[in-house]
């Protein structure tokens, strides 16, 4: 494998996507592409530019390298650009730690609904 690099990948589909691409095959059929996401320029009404939406090539996958088939890729540019790469760097960052929070589940108790609460609150306050 060669060393990785940051890139923009543009697909035959119209995709654009930017992440950290490795070759696999030393005859180049196909590139692993690690964290791969859409760079999307934001615009405000005065046509200026505000900044970058980032979101996940895949939304409901939890993967994080995908194998692209060389055929399927139109250009593949090496990125140096800081601002694109630190943002990157961020968004990663964040997908990282929201993995790390804990999240809400049903096993962690008990789970009803408003209308039987409310009536279990009410019974509760007659008594009273």
């Amino acid at each position: 494998m060669e060393e990785e690099f940051y890139a923009s990948v543009k697909l035959i589909s119209g995709e654009e996507l930017f992440g950290v691409i490795n070759t696999v095959e030393k005859d180049g059929k196909y590139i692993l592409i690690c964290n791969p996401v859409i760079v999307t320029p934001m615009f405000s009404q005065k046509r200026e530019m505000n900044g970058y939406k980032v979101e996940p090539w895949l939304k409901t996958s939890s993967d994080d390298m995908f194998l692209l088939s060389m055929e399927k890729v139109i250009t593949l540019s090496e990125s140096e650009n800081e601002q694109i790469i630190a943002i990157y760097e961020t968004f990663l960052q964040d997908i990282n730690d929201e993995r790390g929070q804990l999240r809400l589940s049903d096993k962690m108790g008990y789970v009803g609904n408003i209308n039987e609460t409310k009536k279990l609150l009410e019974k509760l306050y007659r008594k009273s």
